[in-house]
């Protein structure tokens, strides 16, 4: 995605790409932070509820509940489906309940609802055609001016920014006739905060979730992350979360960690680039960590797996010198191509044609160092 416009976008795109290999293909939708404790089950409800998708439902999975969650939306379970034994029609879905609503709906029967989706890529374009056309419309035309680049479906950003930003719940699965639900009681947690990751991790005695090199003292009920090389330790401190990674810190309490998408949401206004990156950065032929970065210069650690070979590209604000640190980089420079050995360095001025390919059977190590007006990951025009 160019960027985010939440999950009826991206499920409309991902629709449209799997009806042109095979309109009635199944396609299934799932969250990419979501924990579940019994994978044998989950796979075997998911094919159960693949039955219903195939006769013409949109299918969720819902959740029997361990607790009046209030930070999950509900399911009303209506009538069996004739699609599948087990699948029934959705009555209603339910926003976020209070403690009352939601001891109220478990006693009604009602689900908790995944955010798991199963349908036919058809069904799914009519839906979004009957419901949501105009994101409909604008995700076809950034799949239609769409570029392939090695692995990736890059989508026209233009046409992409042109879709209404919203769920798909609300676009299509509130307004839906053909809404189904397979009732599930494996264990799930969506670890929506830091405290729900602390959940579902295992606990030492103090009741801590450690990971890394962490000491404590005098420390219960926490979750202390610590990454890398990094020695995190913490005193005298009960129910908190203490997160180290190379480039920032997080320190909150467990009852407060859901505030971290403010913090994110403040760190964007203000311009922080660890908001959205990494230091490290996993590409499909490698990838690349920051070491520094100034007042017209950044310096990056590059690894290219063998056999991987970034795109043909050019920057209009900075050159490049590469130090190949291990292995042997294949460069192509404008019209010529050369052999770069260890202990040997290239230079990429401003302008240049270049692509980085790793001819060998070892991982390729180099050292890049950015000169230039802007060193942004932006200024890269790809051909």
């Amino acid at each position: 995605e160019p960027e985010r416009r939440d999950s009826a976008a991206a499920v409309a795109v991902a629709t449209l790409h799997a009806a042109r290999r095979d309109p009635e293909s199944v396609v299934l939708i799932m969250a990419a932070d979501h924990v579940i404790g019994d994978t044998p089950a989950f796979v075997a409800a998911a094919k159960a509820a693949a039955a219903g998708a195939r006769a013409g439902a949109i299918m969720t999975l819902g959740i029997t509940p361990t607790s009046p969650a209030t930070g999950y939306g509900y399911i009303r379970v209506g009538a069996a489906l004739s699609g599948g034994a087990g699948n029934h029609a959705v009555e209603r879905f339910v926003e976020k309940p209070d403690h009352d609503g939601a001891l109220r709906l478990i006693d009604e029967g009602a689900l908790w609802n995944s955010g798991y989706f199963l349908f036919r890529a058809d069904v799914m374009l009519a839906e979004l055609e009957a419901h949501a056309p105009e994101i409909l419309a604008a995700t076809r035309a950034a799949l239609d001016a769409a570029v392939t680049d090695l692995d990736f479906v890059r989508l026209d950003a233009d046409a992409f920014g042109r879709a209404p930003k919203t769920s798909i719940d609300y676009a299509v699965m509130e307004r839906t006739r053909h809404a189904g639900v397979r009732p599930v009681s494996f264990a799930w947690s969506d670890v929506g905060t830091w405290d729900a990751v602390w959940d579902v991790l295992a606990h030492d005695a103090d009741g801590n979730a450690v990971r890394g090199r962490v000491e404590t003292i005098d420390t219960h009920g926490s979750l202390i992350h610590s990454e890398g090389e990094h020695l995190t330790t913490v005193v005298g401190l009960d129910d908190v979360v203490v997160v180290t990674t190379p480039d920032a810190v997080l320190v909150t309490s467990k009852a407060r960690s859901g505030q971290v998408k403010d913090l994110v949401t403040r760190l964007r206004e203000k311009a922080h680039p660890e908001a959205d990156a990494h230091r490290r950065m996993y590409r499909p032929w490698g990838w690349y960590q920051r070491i520094d970065i100034g007042e017209r210069f950044q310096v990056k650690r590059i690894m290219v797996t063998p056999g991987g070979r970034l795109s043909l590209q050019k920057h209009f604000h900075r050159a490049e010198h590469w130090v190949v640190v291990k292995g042997t980089a294949e460069v192509t420079l404008n019209e010529s191509v050369v052999l770069v050995h260890e202990n040997e360095a290239i230079y990429l001025p401003i302008g240049s044609m270049h692509r980085l390919t790793n001819p060998g059977k070892i991982p390729l190590e180099l050292i890049e160092v950015q000169v230039g007006s802007y060193t942004g990951e932006d200024d890269i025009i790809r051909v």
